[in-house]
């Protein structure tokens, strides 16, 4: 597969996560209309909060051949691409281990305020995982320092913490991060064992989805999980199998049918989704299979349509002041731990009117656009996640 990296993949992440802050600021608004939010577990349907999440599982899919095609091409060994894969994911498993324990931290028995708390948590998380340009910080300071100063303020942040429920730093649930950690781990590893087989890659889907399937009606006989739900291990393999379709037909110079077998993919996956809904329903926080196949019918069709305006059109200007959460994604997902910190430690608060309906959903979008300026801002400084 000729190793092309796309325009249209970073501005599907760029557009993402521009929607992933705006979802996840909802929470500060009023009187916001229901198709925006999640919808309950015991609902059957989905909003467009629920989309935003397997819509970035499927982009991690999209960049996995890219990425690890880049490094065999550098002359990295199978071995040390693995270890890279491992390095990755648990870079990822941990950042989503104290996000989750913040969410049910005890603020009141806690030996500083929560929100120091956090903005240790992330301060942390640069100390450790920024992209350093060279050995040396201003000439002077060596980067090894700031990375272990970075994991005494995780340790210390560890042995301070204290649960709602009096409890010590656990596993509720892996968190977002730490969900596309184990489904990176799986597919990553497949990927790097199965290539550039389409037909092997699609099987690999099939056989997932089915997982997923069992989770509700136990083919198997009995329970079954590769970690997590096997919904999120398809959503990044779909992600996988677009980009060597790509790869595929470009080599055969028959990329004319790249856009017609995309949406026959996509068609598929939404039929089957709906045909299905009857058994288990669609439902994000139960990971059904009708939810899994529906939203990733959905990405799908969103990269078509960039692929169309980005990589044939070849117009992407448009896109350019949203650039930086397609370049730095990790970075901007981090911005709103920082700055939710610091609103509620100064104190400041907005009018209700602010806060209500269209006004606030204006709010949330700029405020979303506001981070994503703030992440540009430090990648010039030369300051960024990179794991």
């Amino acid at each position: 597969m000729k190793n092309q990296r796309l325009p249209s993949i970073d501005i599907l992440r760029a557009v993402t996560m521009l929607l992933m802050i705006f979802v996840n600021d909802l929470w500060s608004l009023t009187h916001v209309p229901h198709w925006l939010l999640h919808t309950a577990a015991e609902e059957d349907g989905m909003g467009l909060s629920d989309v935003v999440f397997p819509a970035f599982l499927f982009i991690v899919g999209l960049s996995i051949p890219h990425a690890l095609k880049a490094r065999l091409e550098k002359g990295a060994s199978k071995g040390s691409v693995m270890l890279h894969i491992l390095s990755r994911t648990f870079a990822l498993l941990v950042m989503g281990l104290f996000m989750v324990n913040l969410e049910n931290i005890d603020g009141a028995q806690l030996l500083i305020r929560k929100e120091y708390w956090q903005i240790l948590m992330a301060l942390a998380f640069m100390l450790i995982w920024n992209n350093y340009r060279s050995p040396m910080v201003f000439g002077v300071i060596p980067t090894v320092l700031l990375k272990i100063l970075g994991w005494i303020i995780l340790t210390f942040l560890a042995f301070i913490y204290q649960g709602a429920s009096g409890n010590w730093m656990m596993i509720h649930w892996w968190g977002i991060l730490g969900l596309i950690g184990w489904a990176y781990l799986l597919v990553a590893l497949l990927y790097l064992w199965i290539g550039d087989k389409v037909w092997w890659l699609a099987l690999a889907c099939i056989v997932l989805l089915l997982l997923n399937v069992n989770e509700f009606v136990r083919l198997l006989g009995f329970d079954f999980q590769l970690v997590i739900s096997a919904s999120t291990h398809v959503s990044v393999l779909l992600g996988v199998l677009t980009t060597v379709i790509y790869g595929q037909l470009a080599a055969k110079d028959q990329l004319k049918w790249l856009i017609p077998s995309l949406i026959g993919l996509s068609i598929l996956l939404i039929v089957f989704g709906f045909a299905t809904r009857l058994e288990w329903g669609i439902s994000k926080i139960r990971a059904t299979p009708s939810w899994t196949t529906i939203c990733a019918g959905i990405s799908i069709l969103a990269f078509v349509l960039l692929h169309f305006i980005a990589d044939v059109k070849e117009q992407t200007r448009w896109a350019a002041f949203i650039a930086p959460a397609g370049s730095s994604t990790l970075t901007c997902y981090l911005m709103p731990y920082f700055a939710y910190a610091f609103v509620a430690l100064l104190g400041w608060s907005l009018p209700a009117v602010m806060t209500d309906g269209v006004i606030g959903l204006l709010k949330s979008t700029l405020f979303a656009l506001l981070i994503i300026q703030v992440t540009g801002m430090l990648n010039r400084v030369q300051i960024g996640l990179k794991i």
